[in-house]
């Protein structure tokens, strides 16, 4: 009897060691690992962890070394030395080979006592280490499990389509985007860079229509919008920032429709036949300007535009008329030679379909964008020499709240059911050569309508990590969605980077300050949706403009500049609570924000939503939305007389 309990209780013992030396399961990241062979153990990082880097690759190699060692501190403080020769047990070595797979975005990753990297390429390389930081923070205990995988995307452009054309983004949103977007090896963001809104909306009237182009211009001064710009400095930076983290962007000057923007310019080139958002395409004019433009960004030795590709629109002209049909294909043809010129390939949207003629338009070495099949059939496209991207509309177009296309994708169905060679019903072999890959798009149509940096990264953050892994992996060997949709949210959103105001692992308190006064600084940027702030004012007599908490992003008034309210401002919109603060006598207020409503509080009591309302706009019967949220700003308070007692930071 003793021999057996003492059998028993051994093997009780040993049960946790057998099971943790099973190989080890195939890691969660995103985009998923295409293959994986498991060893037994882990690999941990330690004070004496170096990265490694053999001498014969230095120069290749030594900024995605030091990248990678500035990520590991910004994500986990902890410092790590970047160094050349031998590795010692415990060092990430980075090196450059010959793989398998030939595709230069391939790698391979041997983790054990060392952990090895190899690409065929420096962005191979650079996107081993975006899985090594994946892994890393899933681990508390910065941990790797063994084993080895070979790692490569079935499509050579995986892409995110943003209009900022309608609304303007910051440059500090698009540098953000770019980590965010290589985070996910997601390799090409588009820029949409001139857009008009609909003139419905503006008493039907072209004067009064929303346009901007965003970007400095010195051929036509005055062409660059006033209520937000790049300059070229900024816009050629950007693109140095991509392109060292494996991003191409593509910067896009639509023509000769969503064309406002030049009209509104230079009226003479305006089409007084179908609007004055089409350019007329008989007015010689309108090549002089347009090639004055495109000039501009492309000509000289160090162009404003420095990636492989130029968009340049070509979508959604009228073609009522056979003549306006074949001088649109004239025209397409034109400025895809015109790119061509400067050594870029052009890129368009698909409307060849749509404008079918007899004008032949330049095909080979050209990326058509399939958005719409009856605007462009894929297959007919793909015969007549395209290379196609998969963009399908009814698919992967975000339009935030405008009742059309999607406000949020269906992330479900995405990663069940589609996969860049399904475009609309068109579908091709998988590794077709002609399906370069995939986009999804947020457009912003309805200008105006409240909608703020905070909103667009709140819809497109679930469709990235998801479409990342279908453009990367394509539809094989996927784990559940549920699993899928639970564990992508134990990852952040880029080294450094936190859109979402998001607290890691965070529910229930989250801060707390007995007082604060003016101009003090609380210890955290900002708190994303779903939470609560709580805290006592007792105010002084105040100007109007006073702000009682404020970040880069945002400011919460405790006197509006307009009416002396409660209120707060993001995104150049200003929003305000009926409710005037008290002088001289303390008050209970809290502010809730999710991504629908931000609700006021007083003294426990709700006082006011500011939900999603439709506001007429440009006649009878039309409206759009209004939406009033608010990612809290908390980074400091305002120059404000009196004090704030008891602040509480809640995620519920």
């Amino acid at each position: 009897m003793i021999k057996k309990l003492f059998i028993l209780s051994s093997l009780s013992l040993l049960g946790p060691v057998l099971a943790f030396a099973q190989p080890n399961e195939k890691p969660f990241v995103i985009p998923e690992l295409r293959e994986w062979v498991g060893d037994e153990g882990i690999w941990q990082f330690t004070g004496g962890t170096a990265i490694v880097i053999p001498s014969v690759v230095k120069d290749k190699l030594m900024p995605v070394a030091h990248e990678f060692a500035a990520d590991i501190k910004t994500m986990f403080g902890r410092e790590i030395p970047v160094r050349i020769g031998q590795p010692n047990p415990g060092d990430i070595i980075l090196s450059l080979g010959e793989l398998p797979n030939k595709n230069e975005e391939a790698y391979s990753l041997d983790i054990d006592e060392t952990v090895n990297v190899i690409g065929n390429d420096p962005k191979g390389v650079y996107w081993a280490t975006r899985t090594m930081l994946q892994l890393l923070e899933q681990s508390p205990e910065l941990q790797l499990p063994k084993g080895r995988t070979l790692d490569y995307p079935q499509y050579p452009i995986r892409g995110f389509m943003l209009d900022c054309g309608r609304k303007f983004f910051t440059i500090d949103f698009l540098q953000d985007y770019v980590k965010f977007m290589a985070y996910y090896k997601m390799n090409t963001f588009h820029i949409h860079l001139n857009d008009n809104g609909f003139k419905g909306f503006f008493d039907e009237d072209w004067d009064k229509t929303y346009a901007a182009f965003r970007l400095e211009c010195d051929t036509y001064p005055g062409l660059t919008a006033k209520d937000g710009s790049y300059t070229k400095a900024e816009f050629i930076n950007l693109q140095k920032q991509a392109e060292s983290r494996g991003v191409n962007i593509i910067p896009e000057i639509d023509v000769p429709a969503h064309s406002l923007a030049f009209s509104h310019y230079k009226p003479e080139i305006g089409s007084k036949e179908y609007g004055m958002d089409h350019l007329d395409l008989f007015n010689p004019e309108t090549y002089t300007f347009m090639d004055g433009l495109f000039k501009e960004y492309l000509s000289g030795p160090n162009p404003v535009f420095r990636g492989k590709q130029v968009h340049i629109g070509t979508d959604e002209y009228s073609n009522a008329k056979k003549e306006v049909v074949e001088k649109f294909r004239s025209f397409t043809d034109h400025y895809i030679r015109l790119v061509e010129s400067y050594g870029k390939q052009a890129a368009i949207w698909g409307a060849l379909t749509h404008a079918k003629g007899d004008t032949p338009v330049k095909a080979d070495n050209v990326l058509m964008y399939a958005w719409h099949n009856n605007y462009a059939q894929p297959k007919d496209m793909v015969k007549q020499g395209y290379d196609l991207v998969s963009i399908p509309d009814g698919l992967l177009y975000i339009v935030p709240e405008a009742g059309y296309y999607y406000n949020y994708l269906n992330t479900k169905h995405l990663y069940n059911s589609w996969e860049p060679n399904q475009i609309g019903n068109a579908k091709f072999e998988e590794g077709d050569p002609k399906i370069k890959g995939g986009m999804f798009a947020v457009w912003n149509d309805h200008v105006g309508n409240g909608i703020s940096e905070k909103d667009v990264h709140h819809r497109v953050f679930p469709a990235m990590q998801t479409l990342a892994v279908k453009m990367w992996t394509g539809g094989r060997g996927l784990r559940p969605f549920e699993q899928f949709e639970s564990l992508r949210q134990n990852l952040s959103e880029a080294p450094g980077v936190n859109i979402m105001g998001r607290v890691r692992n965070g529910k229930g308190i989250i801060l707390q300050k007995e007082t604060l006064a003016s101009g003090e600084s609380t210890g955290m940027k900002e708190i994303g949706y779903g939470y609560r702030v709580d805290f006592t004012l007792k105010a002084a007599d105040n100007p109007k403009g006073t702000i009682l908490f404020q970040s880069p992003n945002a400011m919460v008034y405790l006197s509006d500049p307009k009416e002396g309210k409660l209120g707060f401002e993001r995104d150049g919109y200003l929003y305000t609570f009926d409710y005037t603060v008290p002088l001289d006598k303390e008050v209970q207020l809290g502010i809730e924000g999710d991504s629908r409503s931000t609700k006021l509080y007083v003294n426990g009591q709700l006082k006011e939503s500011l939900d999603i309302i439709r506001v007429p706009r440009g006649g009878k019967d039309k409206a759009i939305a209004c939406v009033r949220t608010l990612v809290f700003p908390l980074e400091k308070t305002g120059n404000f007389k009196g004090e704030i007692k008891n602040l509480t930071v809640i995620v519920p």
